[in-house]
């Protein structure tokens, strides 16, 4: 007998076992809980339901299918995980898409991990395992680090040991639930990426980021073109720059020129700026001369 057979007839026999009413095992310190929980187990499909903890809220069909197709050559690879609610009664933590799959091609029964957890516990494993091994859509991601703070009390650095991601990335998937709706379902229907998100985010009012992501979607927009667009308009917000007041200039004749170094006995310089100021320069050769235009200019 293979390995794999004799794995298939442990999890029928522990099946049985959470059949029998005498075994009706509701926590760790129950009598056989020990053989099930972190046991492999076929579980009828039908005493399963789905979590409503759980994150993902789209399926793509053609993915399923693929799936549908490798579970029917291969069988389910990896177990699905569940906590047992009743008396052969479970619900799902993770593994909606190998269940999902599973029905599709018409199985009775899935392997899946049993545990025995609140309802806190529950929400916490099924969010952070979603997160960390499925393809969720980033909207997706953030609602799920949403859920861990609203309903768990979680901080940022707690979900970052939890999930193993920087606490930066956490506040950037956040900060993605202060964008429009509009704008939320583009990025889950793969109209635009979280790099076009981020830069949208940076503008606070919600018709102008529906008006730029209008654009990125007509004109298919980079998401450096996007922050370019983004820039701008920030940009086109500050104050305009004060012009300086305009002066009336005016032009000094040669005449008058020469009449200054006349008086002075020296070639005087004479600058007039645009705005109507200037400066006179008279230079001087010695301590005589400059006492020697000192005393013309007194008089």
């Amino acid at each position: 007998m293979t390995k794999a057979i004799k794995k298939q007839a442990l999890g029928r026999g522990l099946s049985a076992l959470l059949k029998d009413p005498e075994n009706d095992i509701k926590s760790v310190e129950d009598k056989n809980a020990d053989k099930v929980v972190g046991n492999i187990i076929e579980l009828e499909i039908e005493a399963i339901e789905i979590n409503p903890f759980q994150p993902r809220t789209n399926f793509n069909e053609e993915s399923l299918q693929e799936l549908a197709s490798s579970i029917r050559e291969l069988g389910v690879i990896q177990p699905i995980t569940v906590r047992k609610t009743d008396f052969n009664k479970y619900q799902l933590i993770s593994g909606e898409r190998r269940l999902r799959a599973s029905k599709l091609i018409g199985l009775k029964t899935v392997p899946a991990y049993i545990r025995l957890a609140n309802d806190n516990d529950s929400l916490v494993m099924a969010l952070v395992e979603n997160i960390q091994r499925h393809d969720l859509d980033p909207i997706e991601i953030a609602l799920s680090y949403q859920r861990l703070i609203d309903e768990i009390q979680l901080t940022q650095e707690q979900m970052s040991d939890r999930v193993g991601k920087k606490r930066s990335t956490i506040a950037n998937y956040l900060r993605l639930l202060k964008l429009d709706p509009i704008i939320q379902t583009g990025i889950r229907d793969g109209f635009i990426t979280m790099g076009h998100g981020r830069a949208i985010i940076n503008v606070e009012d919600h018709d102008i980021q529906t008006d730029i992501y209008q654009k990125i979607v007509s004109q298919n927009l980079s998401v450096r073109e996007t922050e370019a667009l983004v820039k701008a308009y920030h940009e086109s917000l500050k104050p305009a720059a004060a012009k300086a007041p305009k002066g009336t200039s005016f032009e000094v004749s040669n005449d008058k020129k020469k009449a200054f170094t006349d008086f002075f006995g020296a070639k005087v310089d004479v600058k007039v700026a645009g705005n109507g100021k200037g400066k006179i320069t008279i230079p001087f050769h010695s301590e005589e001369d400059f006492n020697r235009i000192i005393k013309l200019i007194n008089g």
